[in-house]
């Protein structure tokens, strides 16, 4: 089964929220609580998503962290690669080194680089906006969160 990690998960959960804040800053504290995800977590994300340039640190009294760009012009794709690295469901991709110990005599060396660029590019049409909870959808609090304190999220 393909999976994304749980970090990965709660980074599009944490970016999403921060898309709500009225003045586009948002604190580390306010977005744990706000999401239900441990603010070491939250630490932790804020500090890879910063690194991949999707989000910015503003330092000082009244700092934060904002979104590099709208909702809309921020991938799927991006934030799963700031998080686990390139998206491929294989070890043997074009320029991979020492992902496979049969890769020089693999008949299917290559091909799997069809199906990686498939789900690359389907992760790619897919903006943070296209994952924001619509009127009406389920918004689970920090009860469904394990470790997490229950908490409603508005």
């Amino acid at each position: 089964m393909f999976k994304l990690n749980r970090l990965t998960d709660y980074a599009v959960v944490m970016m999403s929220q921060m898309t709500r804040s009225p003045d586009g800053l948002c604190t580390a504290p306010n977005i744990a609580q706000e999401t239900g995800v441990p603010l070491p977590t939250v630490a932790k994300l804020l500090n890879a998503l910063a690194h991949a340039e999707l989000i910015t640190s503003h330092r000082g009294a009244a700092g934060g962290y904002s979104l590099d760009r709208p909702a809309e012009a921020i991938s799927v794709a991006e934030i799963i690669q700031a998080l686990e690295g390139p998206i491929a469901l294989t070890a043997c991709v074009d320029g991979a080194v020492g992902g496979c110990d049969v890769q020089s005599f693999c008949p299917m060396r290559g091909n799997w680089d069809k199906v990686n660029k498939a789900i690359h590019g389907a992760l790619s049409q897919v903006s943070l906006a296209d994952m924001l909870p619509g009127p009406g959808d389920f918004m689970p609090g920090a009860g469904d969160i394990p470790g997490a304190q229950a908490k409603s999220v508005v």
